[in-house]
């Protein structure tokens, strides 16, 4: 019984993904138009974020699609694909929960958001 359910989702999965993923290509917001100075500074702080995110999550959708409308260059590592990007968050926050954005603070230390809503407020917050 459990190889049928894991096979349900699996092939859930397969199906629904490219959809989602042409669904957020579709809806791609406009980003936002800052001045040049402005860019630049928003750009050097987006250095200290990284995107831990799997490509057909909802959630993670939700983030990448804030980030188009905040023009945020924000690095995003697959934690699906990449086993080493999927064991450092695993480390660094003891699951594998996505999304999830890794803050490097100015002092060095590492912050980690975890739901989406609470990203998209943060980078509503910092760079809207």
């Amino acid at each position: 019984m459990k190889t049928v359910i894991r096979t349900f989702f699996r092939t859930l999965r397969v199906v629904l993904g490219p959809v989602m993923l042409l669904k957020e290509r579709l809806t791609q917001p406009t980003g936002m138009v800052r001045e040049p100075a402005a860019q630049a500074r928003v750009d050097q702080q987006c250095q200290s974020l990284a995107l831990y995110q799997f490509s057909t999550c909802p959630f993670c959708i939700k983030v990448r699609q804030e980030m188009r409308r905040l023009s945020l260059p924000i690095e995003k590592r697959d934690a699906q694909h990449h086993t080493a990007n999927r064991d450092a968050l695993l480390q660094a926050t003891g699951a594998t929960q996505v999304p999830c954005l890794q803050i490097t603070e100015a002092d060095g230390q590492t912050r980690w958001l975890k739901d989406s809503a609470a990203i998209v407020a943060y980078l509503r917050e910092r760079f809207a």
